[in-house]
């Protein structure tokens, strides 16, 4: 759901929304006004602060601090009665949940995703949650389509030149890692499972992630998708291998592949450093 609405942000907003309808005076009085509000009990305060005690019996979890958890609360109630109350549009709710996802990524007690929080706080996290204001791309054509949805079950809406496919390449779940940006972006009050306060992610379930079925996943969309030629970029840490990838690919058309070199992503000092190959694949019916 973020990724939808951080698409909606970027594609769709060539400048600020007036936000006529919240009589706060634009943008900059809609953050102001959500930055004063004060933090209320909620279930980031009870699920995934100090001050909560999480419904399940599990010890309570260190995601945020207890104000600033308190304060995701207290923005969140505002915007879902906006939404309710029909106060915002489309672009304009986006623009704000996407704002709060930002400003909770600042504050959060994580070690690069959010599969469990750090058992001591960290320097960041001890800040104040602040909502900031997103620099748009000012000037730029706002006459796009936003899907959200499996990138499979999406791929028949799409007829484009190009399409570009940038898939999760292991095992790990986007959706069990990022949970918490996708209860924010929600705005909805999900069970929290586990120890670690886990939301529910079955629904968004990637097929990308099964060494089994991601070529029937890569296949779907090849098949479905009105586009002439593809790009995808994948890396050699993946489930499938350049050789493999190739084959793969060669049942759609001509293949080239260019292997550009990145700096291994570490979360923290104890993690693999070194560099990764990363592919960007070029397919061409």
């Amino acid at each position: 759901t973020f990724a939808a609405h951080h698409a909606r942000v970027r594609l769709l907003l060539s400048e600020e929304p007036e936000f006529t309808r919240t009589g706060l005076g634009g943008y900059a009085g809609v953050l102001a006004h959500l930055n004063q509000l004060k933090p209320r009990n909620g279930v980031f305060r009870k699920e995934y602060s100090p001050d909560g005690v999480p419904e399940n019996g599990s010890d309570p979890r260190k995601y945020f601090s207890g104000e600033n958890a308190g304060r995701i609360d207290a923005i969140t109630a505002q915007l879902n009665q906006w939404q309710q109350e029909g106060t915002l549009s489309e672009t304009e709710n986006s623009l704000l949940r996407h704002d709060l996802v930002l400003a909770s990524n600042r504050v959060a007690n994580i070690a690069g995703t959010y599969g469990h929080h750090r058992s001591k706080w960290g320097t960041s996290a001890l800040a104040s949650l602040e909502l900031r204001p997103t620099t748009l791309l000012n000037g730029h054509r706002t006459d796009h389509i936003v899907h959200q949805g499996p990138a499979e079950t999406v791929a028949p809406l799409i007829e484009a030149d190009l399409c570009y496919i940038d898939p999760p390449y292991m095992k790990r779940q986007y959706a069990a890692n990022y949970h918490i940006i996708e209860t924010i972006a929600r705005g909805d009050s999900p069970e929290a499972v586990g120890v670690s306060g886990l939301r529910p992610w079955r629904d968004q379930y990637s097929d990308f992630c099964s060494k089994v079925k991601i070529r029937d996943a890569f296949r779907m969309i090849f098949n479905s998708a009105q586009c002439d030629q593809f790009m995808i970029s994948y890396s050699e840490d993946g489930l499938l291998t350049e050789e493999q990838l190739t084959e793969l690919f060669s049942e759609v058309g001509t293949v080239s592949l260019q292997k550009i070199p990145f700096a291994r992503f570490r979360s923290n000092a104890g993690g693999q450093g070194g560099t990764v190959m990363e592919y960007l694949f070029h397919i061409k019916r």
